[in-house]
């Protein structure tokens, strides 16, 4: 698929790290860097500009090795860029540890990954059909 980009950072364009990845990391596009105090938030810029087919959406997505190690996570997880946005691509970044957190120029903050997505069209109805799990939810299955 083409996805129309438009790259106002000094940072290459997000791709694939690997063959069978479904995510390209975005790079935050700083003058100077940002320190997130622990459970401080900030909207990181890219630089980047979309122009997502119809039928589409671009996710923000975490990456996996910044909250693990850093416990630095994507607020709105995941993040969704229609397709109708123009936009600058911004991440909403959140700092869930007990330290502080600096953002440089460059880094890679999240990752993002381009998928299809259905319309619906809703039918009010007056009962659903049945299924094997019915309105248990939150914990029903136990462990």
């Amino acid at each position: 698929m083409n996805v129309r980009i438009i790259n106002k950072s000094r940072h290459p364009l997000p791709e694939y790290a690997t063959a069978g990845a479904a995510g390209m990391d975005l790079r935050a596009q700083l003058d100077e860097p940002v320190t997130l105090a622990p459970l401080e938030r900030a909207l990181v810029p890219t630089g980047l500009f979309l122009e997502i087919p119809q039928g589409f959406e671009a996710q923000v997505r975490p990456r996996s090795g910044l909250a693990a190690k850093n416990g630095v996570t994507v607020l709105n997880s995941p993040g969704t860029i229609d397709a109708d946005y123009r936009g600058e691509v911004k991440v909403i970044l959140v700092n869930l540890s007990n330290q502080a957190f600096t953002i440089n120029d460059g880094e890679r903050i999240a990752q993002l990954v381009v998928a299809a997505h259905a319309k619906v069209e809703w039918q009010p109805a007056d009962e659903l059909a049945g299924s094997e799990r019915g309105s248990g939810g939150f914990g029903h299955t136990g462990k």
